[in-house]
């Protein structure tokens, strides 16, 4: 069975330093037409940031879509360009102060393919060594150090609710023989 949609055409209606938006209209594999609003997105690394003691670097942030303070392992989006690798370094210094001597890719997903094609690459850092934070202009975070374990609990009880943390907390209990 063809799933396969084919673009007809493709108007652009928002461009931002972010995201981009545009309405494509499709041709379905039964024949009819249809139309998709599409998020583009350059991109974003995570880093699941463990040190010895096998407790977790997060920080605490608003974040205005859901607007509410959400506690998120360090994140951000790729520049133009830019190798996630490096900007994974770049995010881990620029929100934690840190840097790493291990570095471990553990996957690459689609966010939300419902809408957007952001590709999130989502790294476990350790051996880190301290330094100092410098958040973007833009970037009002706290830090927060906690128990690995005890960040697992955060998400069943309902305080931890972003993705890329979850995945990235349960990905570091399984590695860390933590479960």
């Amino acid at each position: 069975m063809d799933l396969n949609e084919k673009t007809v055409s493709s108007q652009p209606i928002f461009n931002g330093k972010i995201v981009k938006l545009r309405v494509d209209t499709v041709a379905l594999p039964d024949g009819r037409e249809s139309t998709r609003e599409i998020v583009e997105h350059r991109g974003a690394v995570a880093i699941v940031v463990v040190n010895d003691d096998k407790e977790i670097f997060m920080v605490r942030q608003y974040r205005k879509p859901v607007e509410k303070i959400l506690l998120e392992i360090p994140a951000g989006t790729l520049e133009e360009n830019e190798d996630p690798m490096d900007c994974a370094r770049r995010e881990l210094s620029e929100e934690t102060g840190l840097t790493a001597a291990h570095w471990e890719p553990i996957l690459s997903y689609y966010s939300a393919p419902g809408f957007s094609d952001e590709l999130l690459h989502l790294y476990m850092a350790t051996g880190l060594e301290p330094g100092d934070t410098h958040p973007d202009q833009d970037e009002f975070l706290e830090l927060v150090k906690l128990p690995l374990t005890e960040a697992y609990r955060q998400i069943f009880n309902g305080t931890i609710v972003d993705g890329k943390s979850i995945i990235g907390i349960q990905y570091a209990m399984k590695k860390l023989k933590e479960f």
